[in-house]
């Protein structure tokens, strides 16, 4: 391990790292997991179990965090990135976290991963008073700074998300027979709540709704019923291993309904090729990171500075899997507002800046999409744009969509 980086575990406990001192603009002020020198940020990630697809991020958040580094820093200081393994098991979720607070003294967490998971730690963090920000999750929970003040999210909330499907089914599918694959669990029923204001009267489209729980070893039962029922309109509430499982099920039985995937498994790496290609075609999705397979972007500023970032840092990872695009662009919104608090590094500072981000252009956003916060509204992304799986990659259509429009 070099000097400059900060311990990057996969397990249940931090490896110790010396820290380096760097220089500093000065003598600052501070709470817990913050000096003249180093900047301590906690994280938990699933590099085991059921939702170990999404190992990737917290690999590339490291990553990111190294760029940092060698760049100097931020405002002088070294980010020191403590990732653990929590296998999206919330019980295991809420040991490790405490580790991080109590033990390793983190400034905050940052992208812990996972409805369940988060909600688990959600009392835990806003009694402790430490920033939970930028949460890996786009329930709804997580803009609610009354009630939650240390918790923000960063992804467009799965409530909104799942109107938008809703109305885009009502106005495009003749006589929606709807059949409903979810988590059983506060992602998914957040989704599913979401769905059936956008049916609004029409709810009782919805023909069948089943569940799936992270320990079953497949969804195939749940998707011959879901045949059965006569649905011509899919809903996959689901994270990729077995929205993958879903889709190629489908093809399986021969069923072919319009398709709509929730946007946490978009990953044309992730899910669609373990799906089939073949089988994807035509299924609908709402986006708001530009796509690495789509080539409209291949002269984007962003995605050439982030391809060279990934061959300098990352130069074994498959690039075709949108899981580190999301890693990239989360991980700049918590640089700026690590940049933001200047000499100022208490948590009290760091959820005041990250509360006071004004139409910021985060890099691999879609255009026309940015973040906007404040400490009223701690939904950092409201908006996206529906876009259907054509060929190899996501193909955009139709204008930005908000939650003002919805």
């Amino acid at each position: 391990m070099s000097a400059t980086r900060r311990a990057f575990v996969f397990g249940t406990a931090a490896m110790p790292v010396l820290a380096v001192v760097a220089p500093s603009y000065g003598k600052g002020t501070y709470d817990d997991g913050a000096t003249d020198s180093e900047i301590k940020i906690g994280n938990t990630n699933p590099y085991s179990g059921p939702a170990s697809s999404y190992g990737v991020i917290g690999r590339c958040i490291d990553a990111y965090w190294r760029m940092v580094n060698d760049r100097g820093g931020i405002n002088g200081r070294k980010v020191r990135f403590i990732s653990l393994d929590d296998g999206y098991s919330p019980p295991k979720t809420v040991e490790v976290i405490r580790q991080l607070v109590e033990q390793d003294k983190v400034l905050c967490t940052f992208n812990t991963l996972g409805t369940p998971t988060n909600t688990a730690i959600h009392k835990y963090m806003n009694a402790k008073k430490v920033p939970q920000l930028f949460v890996a999750t786009g329930a709804s929970k997580w803009g609610q700074p009354k009630r939650f003040p240390w918790t923000m999210g960063f992804q467009p909330d799965y409530h909104t998300e799942a109107v938008i499907y809703a109305r885009h089914i009502l106005a495009n599918v003749k006589d929606a027979r709807i059949a409903v694959l979810m988590q059983n669990d506060d992602y998914g029923k957040d989704y599913y709540d979401g769905f059936r204001e956008g049916l609004g009267k029409a709810v009782d489209r919805i023909v069948r709704h089943t569940t799936y729980e992270t320990t079953d070893p497949t969804v195939d039962s749940q998707m011959i019923q879901l045949k059965n029922a006569g649905a011509n309109v899919f809903f996959n509430i689901a994270i990729p291993k077995f929205a993958a499982q879903a889709i190629r099920k489908a093809a399986e039985l021969d069923w072919r309904p319009v398709q709509y995937l929730n946007n946490v498994s978009s990953s044309v790496a992730a899910t669609l090729k373990p799906a089939g290609l073949e089988n994807s075609q035509g299924i609908l999705t709402g986006l708001y990171l530009m796509d690495p397979t789509d080539h409209q972007w291949d002269d984007n500023a962003d995605m050439k500075t982030w391809r060279a970032f990934m061959a300098k840092y990352m130069a074994d990872a498959n690039t075709a899997d949108g899981s580190y695009i999301f890693a990239y662009a989360v991980s700049y919104l918590m640089e700026q507002t690590l940049r933001k608090c200047g000499d100022t590094l208490t948590r009290a500072n760091l959820m005041k800046q990250a509360a006071s981000h004004h139409n910021l252009r985060v890099p691999l956003l879609l255009p026309g999409i940015t973040v906007s916060t404040s400490p009223t509204d701690f939904y950092p992304i409201q908006s996206i744009r529906l876009a259907r799986f054509k060929n190899e990659t996501w193909e955009l259509f139709g204008e930005v969509l908000s939650h003002e429009s919805v």
